[in-house]
């Protein structure tokens, strides 16, 4: 029997298994009714992978929206189909003059705003079809870059034939992208070895839970374990400023109608929360300053 559950748990997700195999194990494991995933890893990656539950998924968007951070292993000397190491090897090249100095030159032209041509091999949909099914079938077509923004790219260690490194970017970003430009800056080609999504705003410093620990304590503790493992929905859009609301303006915002802040604002959204503290949902602030309902919790929550 599937049964209610509202909150998100920041999974560790394993390397081998897609981000949506990995979203139907924790939801048969929690025998969840309703529960989806923030923002896909490729089967190769681990990491923080958001899933919301229930409630939660009404403000998966603003998880989707937000900054990420990821720990990567490039291969270099050579580039793939996929542009990962899952892929067929399309071209070798030589490594020559791919020093400390060079490197850190060209990280540092990524930097701040930038375009990027997303792969074939990716979920973005054309008519209706997903990119990576076009690609399986050597179908190539033309993407239009999309503008992203490299927030800080530091390199951790330069190996003979491996280059590792840390990026904290904006949504949308490619890591495999970035890592075939490098390649293709140094001359010798890359592709993604190894990749761990270690941030996803607002958790940073939050700890993750594995599948492995998930399926231990289904085992030893039960759903009511599983349950303590989840975070607050409110979480999720914890960086926007809070307006508390009378119980009148409470009951008025349910009703769909906008209601007067108790404060001016300068965000274009803000959480919502009752007298005595309670998460409502997210409002949008109106051009004339009041505020009306985005998205609502349920009354039950």
């Amino acid at each position: 029997m599937r049964r209610l559950v509202n909150g998100i748990l920041l999974l560790d997700k394993p390397p081998g298994i897609t981000s949506n195999g990995a979203l139907q194990r924790v939801k048969r494991l929690f025998s969840a009714k309703k529960a989806g995933h923030t923002g896909s890893l490729d089967p190769i990656a681990t990491g923080m992978l958001p899933i919301c539950f229930g409630e939660a998924t009404k403000f998966s968007q603003f998880l989707l929206d937000s900054d990420k951070s990821y720990q990567v292993v490039a291969q270099l000397g050579a580039r793939t189909n996929t542009g990962d190491i899952e892929g067929e090897i399309i071209e070798t090249l030589p490594i020559v003059d791919v020093t400390l100095a060079r490197v850190k030159e060209v990280m540092t032209s990524f930097l701040g705003e930038i375009e990027q041509i997303p792969p074939m091999f990716s979920a973005i949909k054309v008519n209706g079809k997903p990119l990576y099914k076009l690609a399986r079938s050597g179908i190539e077509i033309e993407r239009q870059a999309r503008k992203i923004n490299i927030f800080s790219l530091t390199l951790d260690e330069l190996a003979t034939d491996t280059l590792s490194f840390s990026v904290h970017c904006s949504k949308g970003t490619y890591v495999r992208t970035l890592v075939e430009d490098i390649g293709r800056m140094l001359g010798c080609g890359a592709h993604v070895k190894a990749l761990r999504r270690d941030r996803v705003m607002p958790y940073d410093g939050f700890s993750m839970t594995s599948l492995s620990t998930l399926e231990a304590i289904a085992e030893s503790e039960g759903l009511s374990g599983l349950d303590a493992c989840l975070l607050p929905v409110e979480t999720a859009v914890k960086k926007f400023p809070a307006v508390q609301l009378s119980t009148s303006a409470a009951f008025y915002l349910r009703m769909g109608q906008a209601v007067r802040s108790p404060f001016p604002l300068d965000s274009t959204f803000v959480r919502l929360m009752s007298e005595d503290a309670r998460f409502l949902g997210m409002g949008e602030v109106m051009s004339d300053g009041r505020v009306k309902p985005n998205r609502l919790v349920s009354t039950r929550v």
